[in-house]
């Protein structure tokens, strides 16, 4: 064990460390690993060396076995990653030490504090690591998430409320919308100005919009020779939006900019919730389901965009990862005669389930109140609504998933 007490490094504690007299390591990490800098507390314990391993013991008990490759694979110096950009510059395909891995002899020696350890390679190569990122980095060990759980909405759920005030002006509010909406696919905005446009500045705050045939940004009203079911005044049934492209939009924001027009209310459904009762009623309907692709389709002067997908996609371990559900654009059934029958039954037990009541939300959208929901999980539609009695007008877009996790990653640093 080195004499001196090595320090973890990164942005988050150095004032901490200097005045305990350590130098901070810089892992090129932006998420919090340092100890007193909101990550784990523990300290180094010992280090053991076993062939090609390093087991390394912390104060709290946690054992990691890490293979000498992984280590020299991860060094954060300089020369490994780049000092602004974070991203690996060492090619261990191009390393000859790599090759000395298979025995036991490519660490020549190593060295540990309480926050750090130390290994000098076989080629003088020095590779400095902080303990904190170590233990959040143990093999086997998954990396704990800073995202939300995904949650199945309980019976009666009601969506979570955040101002437009406390999401403007501070990234406690910011946060409070971004979990709620990954969490539980569903989250409202209020009391935002009634101005045109605002639905995108709200999104291009967290990242750029997502384009789709209909643009980037698009309005949700009444038009004549309308392409889109949405530009009608009719009833739209739940469903998801553009389960005809291979990658549908995420997520979506609805903003409201005027609604006194008589009818027009929005309802939601939790498509996870509806496919985990699906599995529990009618296994084989949720079999079929998730086992059977079929075509979806939308079609006008301009387009013609198809895919062939389930109606519910599952994740390697089997849980719902994303709903289809969309009966205007649904195309021609084309299975086999002997499964037609079978689908079509599985196709209205999903359908009856998110009809019921208990599983929905109704709500009319206030001007200047802002829906966002993930259109691969969460199903949305409205009730019809008479146009001669006022105007209902709507601007929405997509985002990706991808920024809406970035941001809330970047929020809890």
């Amino acid at each position: 064990m080195s004499s001196a007490l090595l320090s973890s490094g990164g942005a988050f504690n150095d004032a901490l460390t200097a005045r305990q007299g350590q130098t901070p390591i810089d892992m090129a990490e932006l998420r919090r690993y340092r100890q007193g800098g909101g990550a784990p507390a523990a300290t180094l314990d010992s280090v053991t060396r076993q062939a090609r391993r390093l087991t390394l013991t912390w104060s709290d008990g946690r054992t990691g076995q890490f293979p000498m490759m992984w280590l020299r694979d991860h060094c954060a110096c300089d020369q490994c990653r780049h000092p602004l950009t974070r991203e690996r510059l060492y090619k261990l395909l191009d390393d000859p030490l790599w090759e000395r891995f298979d025995g036991d002899d490519a660490l020549a020696s190593f060295e540990f504090g309480a926050n750090a350890l130390t290994l000098t390679w076989q080629d003088g190569h020095v590779s400095r690591f902080d303990a904190g990122w170590l233990y959040q980095r143990c093999p086997g060990q998954e990396l704990a998430t800073l995202l939300p759980t995904p949650t199945p909405w309980p019976t009666r759920f009601t969506p979570s409320h955040v101002s437009h005030a406390d999401f403007v002006d501070g990234s406690d509010g910011r946060s409070r919308w971004a979990n709620a909406l990954l969490r539980d696919g569903l989250v409202m905005l209020d009391q935002g100005p009634c101005e045109l446009e605002e639905v995108s500045r709200i999104a291009e705050s967290i990242g750029p919009m997502r384009s789709t045939n209909f643009g980037g940004r698009f309005d949700v009203r009444s038009v004549p020779n309308p392409n889109n079911a949405a530009y009608t005044a009719i009833g739209l049934e739940l469903h998801t939006d553009l389960p005809n492209w291979r990658q549908p939009p995420d997520i979506q924001l609805l903003y409201c900019l005027e609604n006194d027009a008589e009818g027009g209310e929005s309802s939601f459904a939790d498509g996870f919730a509806a496919a985990e009762t699906l599995r529990a009623e009618n296994p084989e309907a949720f079999r079929v389901l998730s086992e059977t692709p079929i075509d979806f389709r939308f079609q006008d002067d301009g387009h013609d965009i198809a895919v062939r997908e389930p109606v519910i996609d599952l994740d390697g371990e089997g849980r719902p990862r994303e709903i289809r559900f969309n009966n205007w654009i649904r195309d021609t059934l084309s299975l086999p005669s002997d499964q037609i029958e079978a689908w079509y039954d599985a196709y209205r037990a999903l359908w009856q389930i998110l009809r019921r009541p208990e599983g929905r939300v109704e709500l009319t959208l206030e001007p200047g109140q802002m829906v966002a929901f993930d259109n691969r999980r969460v199903l949305h539609g409205r009730n019809a609504f008479d146009p001669n009695t006022g105007k209902r007008h709507l601007q929405g877009t997509y985002l990706d998933l991808d920024m809406l996790q970035s941001h809330l990653r970047v929020l809890s640093r």
